[in-house]
């Protein structure tokens, strides 16, 4: 039985024959938790290192000196008697553990506003979850089953987010909320600093286990332990806090009777609230599953589905435009498609825009068609049905932020837009999932790995809940007056406009992926920068960061304003971790100023301000492409690499936002009915409105968390063929991941790079973080699925098509290049050194200019011979050239780069060629590009030992061309043979009968 331990408050019944049999302090529960755990943790490592101390800091790369701390897991279960002991007292500890949740939930059960909470009873759930996962990572070591043990591991983090958030939640449903005020402020405090604590330490965590696993950098296990046996220390912490709680209860143990099996309602110190009663009798009648299908939060999240249903048609339709013209090699009339996200502009209707916020379910059925153009195999239908459904939807939301205002509706505009942003986080996370590619796209289907039938279903099942409550309870017309003659003024209105034309443009460019800014800001090796996996995460919470944010009065200040020009400028100036953490800023800055720039437009008339802004947004895409793309384009040198520009132009249209937002004018020309309601969402949201928002964007967090977690890669890559120290070697133009029929292309490529058994492959035409592209980063999924290294060639913001490295050999160091383009598109190569069977060898990826511009690929070969001719390692060259062989761009990269084409006599090259230096030759084969692109892979297999040739001579005999018989190689040398004859999904050896192959 749970009582208040003040002896006022005796948990004695007056009215029972009974008397406590045993009483036990609640704080007693806390503490032997705490103590237990802690000495489970410390008695393993104290005895493991006394007892095996050389042995358990080794890994599989190092041990002493340069590991000198073990980690969590090898303290705790690799040896006798550590693990013994570890398992003995963790047992002690499972009692408390239990008691401590149960008497948490009770607690809260203890006031009627805990009793009206959802939190308690998922925090019931999670903290049993949890607890019994712990069970199964303690006592299944990695060494018994490894599976098992990281399944238990990852389900206990994943618990964890959540659990924390309840516990942070929940502190306010108790007792100690309103009889100890300095306890309670106590206990937020410390928790707080735990919580945080917590969550930070997983970002060093993860980068120094991404050193040890990824680099095998000595000693970076030791660092990473460091932080796994800080995450031990704190998460028994944050538990222990609960001593304060528990300082106002006693656990008493009573002899039953008959009498007395009836609880009185005396037992519990209850703390009523007249205003929150009767919500919370209804709530407790609902049940767990009632509170968690409650129509308040059901509504939310059908509301931020179909804002994901718009955010995933926005990001397609670019994707889909950049087809035709990537076919035409320029403008292809497609690109006019664009403008149908003008839409908005006919909210001028009023009739129309009544209608459409009336019955908006409706409209939002119908923007369904975008996600069902998956079923349409011919690409120009395709399009039409995207553009439909992207218009419906852009006109649907617009529609919906204007009639969401006036005096009727006060929060419910603030309702609208986080609906919208939680829609844009949730299309990030589907991303990250789909490793950049949207599940629901309709340039995806089953065979490519798409979700499109089962979102389509969810889109389908949103709008029937949206017609369902129906719309009249929130849509009532705003004043009549507003926007019109005594309306703000017309300058205001522009204003509005291109601060959110502005900054839909920077929200779509910037972060509708969570790779975008760390491949901005990449760079060459050993200092890459963050990769996308795991540190993509920081953008999502950076996002959901910044959404919080957006009640604060800082938010509406030009001081927040500067700070976001200083996260852009960083952003854009530093590669590496510096400019990555200007990205994640900068996301914040930007989600955290969307409900103030919404509703500082919805003041206007609609058709004006919102169709503007959209005209704004598309006119900054156009500059976003004619950036990269001025060879192709009308006007397009006035833009030739100017990133710089377009960012400033962004920043200062959002300042001319900040003006009309902030400006007071604006506000006292404003209806007096609408005055009062531009405050911040913290005083427009209803209780239970802001608790279904955090509650999502915890899930949302938990999801995005345990997507990372999954994909961080734990093995080490390999090449194919160790023994025969084998080099197989390509170079492929894959027109953007983009295939012939407009369906994504990597699992194709994928497949095809895996049963060619491909070493280290040069990737070109590989940059697709823009707008046109979706923002898309292929290259997580082909390193993921092959388990190779890879080197992002220069970054979207240097303005070339890309070109990108996978290796199954580690890289050692690696350069960028712009190559010298005076007339026509920027050339770019990447310059990177390898650790191939222990030697250290050269490789370029490039990709040369245009045949209109002889001058560019005269200096950029020139170039590339410059770089070959310097080098003193064994070279292998993989790149785009544009010239036959024998001819003056050949001879200069050939003869003045010190190189040997791997085929002199192979006539029929134009684009793609391998050359190399220092290494023998084994073979080269070309593999016919099936439906992927418009370019075939070409092969070289090279020989790699002690007896390889030195770098400045070749041996005769391969100087000579010497063909022999595929006999004269091991089968490691081979090529693989399903691809003979007519191979397989379009790819075979193709040009010449067989594969050739030279001693």
């Amino acid at each position: 039985m749970l009582t208040d331990s003040d002896p006022d408050h005796a948990c004695d019944d007056p009215q029972s024959p009974a008397t406590p049999l045993l009483r036990l302090p609640g704080t007693w529960i806390a503490q032997l938790h705490t103590t237990f755990a802690y000495l489970a943790f410390a008695a393993a490592f104290a005895v493991a290192c006394y007892t095996h101390y050389h042995k358990i800091v080794r890994n599989e790369f190092f041990g002493y000196p340069q590991e000198w701390l073990p980690s969590v897991s090898a303290t705790i279960g690799d040896r006798y008697p550590a693990r013994s002991i570890f398992q003995i007292l963790i047992a002690l500890t499972a009692g408390p553990r239990f008691l401590l949740i149960l008497l948490w939930f009770a607690l809260c059960q203890a006031t009627p506003q805990g009793r009206a909470q959802w939190t308690p009873k998922v925090l019931l759930g999670v903290g049993l979850v949890r607890t019994v996962s712990c069970g199964g990572w303690v006592y299944i070591t990695s060494t018994d089953d490894h599976t098992t043990h990281d399944v238990a591991m990852i389900t206990y983090m994943l618990c964890t987010l959540p659990y924390m958030l309840c516990m942070l939640s929940t502190t306010a449903y108790t007792p100690l909320a309103l009889t100890h005020r300095r306890g309670l402020e106590a206990a937020k405090k410390w928790r707080g600093i735990f919580f945080f604590s917590f969550f930070a330490a997983i970002v060093p965590l993860v980068y120094y286990f991404i050193q040890h696993k990824v680099h095998h950098v000595p000693g970076a296990y030791s660092i990473y332990a460091i932080f796994e046996w800080s995450l031990i220390i704190l998460d028994v912490a944050f538990d222990a806090v609960s001593v304060f709680e528990f300082s106002l209860v006693d656990i008493v143990v009573r002899a039953s009777a008959a009498s007395n099996k009836k609880t009185d309602a005396s037992h519990l110190a209850v703390l009523a609230d007249p205003d929150t009663a009767a919500a919370a009798e209804a709530t407790v009648r609902s049940g767990f599953i009632g509170c968690l299908l409650s129509p308040g939060l059901r509504h939310f999240v059908a509301d931020s589905y179909m804002a994901f249903v718009f955010w995933t048609l926005f990001t397609a339709l670019g994707a889909c435009i950049w087809y035709f013209p990537l076919w035409h090699m320029g403008i292809s009339g497609y690109e006019a498609f664009l403008f149908i996200t003008l839409s908005p502009f006919l909210l001028g209707i009023g009739p129309l825009r009544r209608l459409i916020r009336t019955h908006r379910a409706i409209f939002h059925a119908l923007s369904l068609v975008g996600i069902a153009a998956y079923m349409v195999p011919d690409p120009i239908p395709r399009l039409l049905m995207v553009s439909a459904g992207t218009g419906l939807s852009t006109l649907t939301w617009a529609a919906t932020w204007y009639e969401s205002k006036g005096p009727a509706l006060v929060g419910r505009l603030d309702y609208d837009v986080m609906t919208w942003l939680t829609g844009l986080v949730f299309s990030v996370i589907v991303k990250a999932m789909g490793r950049t590619n949207n599940l629901a796209w309709p340039i995806m289907n089953q065979e490519t790995g798409g979700w499109n039938g089962v979102a389509l279903v969810l889109g389908l099942a949103a709008c029937v809940d949206i017609l369902v409550r129906g719309g009249t309870a929130f849509d009532s017309d705003p004043p009549s007056n507003l926007g019109q003659r005594g309306g703000a003024s017309a300058l205001a209105g522009l204003a509005s406009s291109a601060g959110l034309g502005s900054l839909i443009f920077c929200l779509h460019s910037m972060y509708t992926d969570s790779s975008t800014i760390s491949r901005w800001v990449v760079d060459g090796y050993p200092n890459p920068g963050p990769s996308p996996v795991p540190w993509g995460f920081l953008i999502i919470f950076a996002q959901i960061v910044g959404a919080m944010l957006s009640p604060r009065a800082f938010v509406r200040s030009w001081a927040w304003f500067g700070a976001g020009c200083v996260f852009t400028a960083i952003l854009y100036t530093f590669p590496g971790t510096p400019g990555f953490l200007g990205g994640v800023l900068m996301a914040a800055f930007a989600t955290s100023i969307t409900p103030l720039f919404i509703q500082s437009a919805s003041r206007f008339a609609p058709g004006r301000t919102l169709g503007l802004a959209m005209f704004i947004y598309c006119l900054l895409v156009l500059a976003h492409v004619w950036v990269v793309a001025y060879a192709f384009v009308p006007g397009g040198p006035v833009l030739r690499e100017r990133t710089w520009v377009v960012l400033s132009v962004m920043m200062a249209l959002i300042g001319l936002g900040f003006t009309s937002a902030l400006d007071s004018s604006a506000v006292r020309h404003a209806p007096a009915a609408l005055r009062n309601y531009s405050g911040f969402i913290s005083r427009r949201f209803t209780r239970y409105q802001k608790r279904q928002v955090l509650s999502t964007w915890a899930g949302l967090l938990a999801l995005a968390f345990g997507v990372m977690l999954v994909r961080v890669p734990t093995e080490t890559p390999a090449p194919y063929h160790p023994e025969a120290k084998v080099l197989t070697t390509a170079i492929w133009t894959i027109h953007f991941a983009l295939d012939n029929n407009m369906w994504v292309s990597e699992r194709r490529m994928i497949n095809a790079i895996r049963e060619l058994e491909i070493d280290v492959i040069g990737l070109l035409e590989s940059d697709l973080g823009r707008i046109i592209m979706g923002n898309r980063d292929f290259l997580q999924s082909l390193a993921e699925e092959l388990n190779m290294y890879t080197d992002y060639g220069p970054s979207p913001i240097k303005h070339t098509w890309g070109c990108a490295m996978l290796s199954k050999f580690p890289i050692k160091r690696s350069s960028h290049h712009l190559l010298p383009s005076p007339d026509g598109e920027l050339a770019c190569a990447i310059y990177a050194t390898l650790d191939v069977y222990g030697k250290e060898v050269d490789v370029i990826v490039s990709h040369n200019g245009q045949e209109e511009d002889p001058i560019d690929r005269f200096l950029q070969t020139t170039e590339l011979a410059r770089i070959m001719r310097e080098s003193y390692n064994p070279f292998v060259f993989l790149g785009y050239v544009v010239t036959k062989p024998h001819q003056k761009i050949y001879n200069i990269l050939i003869n003045d780069g010190r190189m040997h084409d791997i085929d002199p006599s192979d006539s029929d090259r134009w684009c793609q060629y391998v050359a190399y230096r220092g290494l023998q030759r084994a073979g080269y084969a070309r593999v016919s590009r099936g439906t992927i692109t418009d370019t075939e892979i070409q092969m070289g297999k090279f020989i790699v030992d002690d007896n390889t040739y030195n770098n400045t001579a070749v041996d005769a005999r391969s100087a000579q061309n010497l063909r022999v018989s595929e006999d004269h190689y091991p089968p490691a040398l081979h090529f693989p043979a399903q691809f003979r004859g007519k191979g397989v999904r379009g790819h075979f050896y193709h040009v010449f009968n067989e594969p050739r192959y030279f001693e």
